[in-house]
């Protein structure tokens, strides 16, 4: 049995613990580090809504990097390196849906540090979640199994974020409700940090389907909401920016390859001059032979749900992409384990077949 740590357990931190109590026979969560006073020294199972299960949640760095783990689940709402090398230096792997999704692109003095600290400890990290993650990254990679040739690829993404809880992310950190001359990919630290990630994920697919791009361009289309739109307890006024349409382009000899197009509001306006894809994920490729796919992320097509079950849903898919790595990663050689080095990640839970006997029986060669 291996044992991990939660880091973090807002949205989708408790959707990881959930499953690790609920379902993950292979997992013992031994450490939680949790970001709110109020939760401080608080039971993990307590938290995230179950019975308690002994372990203490706590806001001191250092007693998790004292405890014994074979993995830290990393799901911070703003990702800080230095916790990462700290963790992959003390001899723990890192799964995140934080960042860290393209290491081979991201700063040169950031790469060595995080690689120095993977051969300190003897330990591996991977980045992974939904977009950025699977699918600006497996998805594709996937489909191409089936291509001869590729010409280019297109993720958009459209999402109404106004039944997103998290505000804190929303109008905060994604400055929702701000001037519309505010917004550009360079407007705060945040900004910058979410759009060099996604800039990274056009770089991984390059990289990865041998692209060649010279360059990949960021860009973003503010738009101003018409009316004012209550949206939990923040008022979003007539005026700020209600719509965000930001662009990140892979380019070879100035013509587009590789897409990545977010089309994101808040309030229910949508800009009619934008494109209309259906909400969920619409990926493209165009070559020989030409392919779509659409995914959404619901918490059923077939039973009644909430909205709020159906939002959440997104959470859980985001987290179970990390969790359902874990074993590669431990397994994984020291360094950067990407969505292109590790195995296929699938489901451990599955059917829910009674703990332990589905992978009785894979290990069996049945």
């Amino acid at each position: 049995m291996r044992r991990v740590i939660q880091w973090g357990t807002g949205t989708v931190g408790a959707e990881i613990a959930t499953a690790i109590i609920d379902h993950r026979d292979d997992l013992e969560l031994v450490g939680a580090l949790v970001y709110s006073e109020t939760k401080n020294g608080v039971d993990i199972g307590t938290i995230v809504g179950r019975e308690p299960i002994g372990v203490t949640a706590t806001t001191d760095v250092e007693q998790i990097l004292k405890l014994a783990a074979d993995c830290v689940i990393y799901t911070p709402r703003t990702a800080h390196l230095d916790d990462v090398c700290r963790l992959l230096a003390s001899g723990k792997n890192v799964v995140t849906t934080a960042f860290l999704f393209h290491p081979a692109r991201i700063d040169p003095a950031d790469r060595d540090r995080v690689l120095a600290a993977c051969e300190k400890g003897a330990s591996s990290v991977h980045g992974s979640g939904i977009n950025p993650g699977n699918l600006s990254g497996v998805l594709p990679l996937a489909l191409s199994g089936m291509s001869r040739t590729i010409d280019r690829i297109t993720l958009q993404e459209r999402a109404d974020w106004s039944v997103y809880e998290s505000t804190g992310i929303t109008f905060d950190n994604m400055a929702f409700g701000r001037p519309v001359e505010d917004i550009s990919p360079t407007a705060t630290d945040f900004l910058a940090f979410n759009s060099s990630i996604f800039t990274e994920q056009v770089w991984f697919l390059a990289d990865a389907l041998n692209a060649d791009i010279d360059e990949v361009s960021a860009s973003v289309e503010a738009i101003a909401a018409e009316a004012d739109h209550q949206i939990f307890d923040h008022l979003l006024a007539a005026g700020t920016t209600a719509g965000q349409r930001w662009n990140w382009i892979g380019r070879r000899d100035g013509e587009p390859l590789i897409e990545i197009e977010t089309l994101w509001t808040v309030g229910g306006e949508y800009p009619g001059h934008w494109p209309r894809p259906a909400h969920g994920w619409t990926l493209t490729i165009e070559g020989d032979p030409s392919m779509r796919t659409h995914f959404m992320s619901l918490a059923s097509f077939t039973r009644s749900a909430s909205m709020e079950e159906h939002v959440r849903s997104a959470s859980v898919a985001a987290g179970m992409q990390i969790l359902n790595a874990v074993p590669a990663v431990c397994q994984a050689p020291p360094g950067f384990a990407t969505s292109a080095t590790l195995p296929l990640v699938r489901s451990f839970a599955g059917f829910r077949r009674e703990p332990g006997r589905g992978q009785r029986l894979l290990s069996d060669g049945h």
